[in-house]
């Protein structure tokens, strides 16, 4: 197998930065559907996604699907930044100076773990104003905006209520980021041996992402419901994350 080149920590940084941002324009949509569904209590409030994406569009247009996008959009950068120069820093860890030294995927996966614990206490906050917002259906709003959000729970509970979430934000993200890039390289070697080539085309690349993706929701949607109950419920209502799990079942 060829040398792989290490694009280094702030190439690192800069690219997350921008691929978070495409990310989030890209998932908002299926990820305020996806709060509204685990989000459910004291009865099911929609059958099924595709009820829920119609019940949420009539509401609101169809920038209801939008709803809470500003604050996970302006962290986004430097969350995925921070994410890939953990992951970066990672594999520096691992090779000890050694460049020529070839990562295997679980060596990767280990790597993206820290880059999962790096971005925790920047996303848990971030994802609980977001969860607030887009939990937001019927009647009077309680929040106008991400920075009543961070004003009202600061009211509430001070920093203690902003950081909500975020052991169990880290117990989903270390975890999946570790399951992504371990599988994203898996994919990769996969390709290269299929093709014979060091170079990979674009839908080698796209493909490889993909079950990327999956490999971290597969780990990531079990704490992610827990979490999303968590960080949304009243003040008081539960004294930890793994308070929820009775009542989901």
């Amino acid at each position: 197998m060829g040398k792989q080149k290490d694009p280094g920590g702030f190439r690192s940084f800069v690219g997350g930065g921008f691929g978070g941002i495409c990310c989030v324009i890209s998932g908002q949509p299926f990820d305020t559907l996806k709060v509204r569904m685990q989000n459910q209590t004291g009865g099911a409030l929609y059958k099924n996604s595709l009820d829920c994406t119609i019940k949420t569009v009539k509401m609101r247009v169809s920038f209801a699907l939008y709803k809470g996008m500003a604050a996970p959009l302006v962290g986004v950068v430097p969350i995925f930044a921070v994410n890939f120069l953990g992951y970066s820093h990672g594999k520096s860890l691992q090779t000890m100076g050694q460049k020529d030294k070839v990562l295997s995927p679980l060596q990767h996966g280990l790597a993206g773990s820290l880059g999962g614990l790096y971005m925790t206490v920047l996303i848990a906050p971030g994802e609980r104003i977001k969860c607030l917002l887009q939990i937001q259906t019927t009647g009077k709003a309680k929040y106008s905006g991400p920075m009543d959000v961070i004003k009202q729970s600061y009211r509430e509970g001070g920093i203690r209520s902003i950081m909500r979430g975020t052991a169990i934000t880290a117990a989903r993200d270390m975890p999946a980021s570790g399951c992504y890039f371990a599988t994203y390289e898996a994919s990769k070697q996969y390709f290269k041996k299929q093709s014979g080539s060091e170079d990979l085309k674009f839908w080698h690349i796209l493909t490889a992402g993909g079950f990327a993706g999956w490999a971290n929701w597969a780990w990531g949607i079990a704490p992610d419901v827990i979490k999303t109950r968590y960080q949304t419920a009243p003040e008081g209502k539960y004294k930890r994350a793994l308070s929820v799990i009775p009542e989901l079942y």
